[in-house]
């Protein structure tokens, strides 16, 4: 398989895990603004907004392959990039199954008692981590020797085509969108709720703009394909390719603002604090722009601006 072929495929495996992971951080907002929220003890609070930074960081790894190939790479297949799709792929899942078993025992609690959640979310916790790194790390032992060293023989890089290249830029969009439009109508429901009416207004403001930050990401991820389609003909061009790469930029922006925004504005409601509210949102977005933008314009610096 091609450097190339591997890295599309890289791509596609983590848009599964991306469109998960913001369904359940839509969930995750949503959730606070449930009337049967209002009623859970503190100890519950506190692993949901636990399941809430884990399912942020999940979603903070998975973007940041594409944007670094945009930001260092410029578009070009290499075998450093291949790196860093599985790499923060791989480190994705360990929240991920924490988050995940974190929400089942919240589930499963009001059904069964403390108890059993307990061992409801324990147990979907491990078997996550089992299926998605112990079965793995116990095959390789025995089996792809072979097809690591093919991979670690491989050329640092191979020249990438500009039909590969659009074709790659386009996926990145599509490895984004359909999360963040699942985003954005779990957080469009919860303008409907009586718990949002009960916000200060200042709240009600902060998400508004948030969901105008969301609503902007969707408009920027869709925008290459309208372009490709209009304006181009379907076909592949260094301008475009050049714009789509602006636009899924301003896009990883508007999202961490967004994301950023609306996780102060619950964690605020959540623990009664507008300050600690604040305080979560300017440390998502610490994180968010800190993977998303300075590590990749730190790499580039040091690459010399590669692409």
């Amino acid at each position: 398989m091609s450097l190339s072929k591997k890295v599309k495929v890289g791509l596609d495996e983590t848009r599964i895990l991306i469109l998960g992971s913001q369904i359940l951080l839509g969930f995750q907002f949503q959730g606070a603004f449930r009337p049967a929220f209002e009623h859970l003890p503190f100890h519950d609070r506190f692993v949901w907004l636990g399941a809430l930074g884990l399912i942020t960081l999940t979603i903070a790894l998975l973007i940041t392959p594409s944007v670094q190939h945009r930001m260092v790479e410029g578009g070009r297949d290499t075998k450093r990039l291949l790196g860093v799709i599985g790499r923060y792929a791989g480190l994705s899942l360990a929240p991920f199954a924490m988050a995940l078993g974190a929400d089942l025992f919240l589930a499963a609690e009001p059904v069964l008692g403390p108890g059993p959640a307990v061992t409801v979310g324990l147990a979907t916790c491990v078997l996550a981590l089992l299926f998605w790194y112990g079965l793995e790390t116990a095959k390789a032992r025995g089996v792809g020797e072979r097809e690591r060293a093919m991979t670690r023989r491989e050329p640092e890089s191979e020249h990438t085509s500009l039909e590969t290249k659009v074709e790659q830029m386009l996926t990145e969009a599509r490895v984004i969108l359909p999360g963040a439009q699942a985003l954005l109508g779990f957080q469009l429901v919860i303008t409907f709720s009586e718990a949002f009416e009960r916000l200060p207004f200042a709240s009600k403001v902060v998400h508004l703009v948030a969901l105008g930050f969301l609503a902007l990401t969707v408009i920027w991820l869709m925008a290459p394909a309208a372009f490709h389609r209009i304006v181009y003909a379907g076909e592949d061009t260094p301008e475009l390719h050049a714009l789509g790469t602006r636009f899924l930029l301003a896009a990883s922006v508007t999202l961490a603002l967004g994301i950023s925004a609306d996780l102060g504005v619950v964690v605020g409601k959540v623990v009664d604090s507008d300050v600690v509210g604040l305080a979560a949102a300017l440390v998502s977005l610490i994180v968010l722009s800190g993977l998303w933008h300075v590590y990749p314009l730190v790499l580039q610096a040091r690459d010399g601006g590669l692409g």
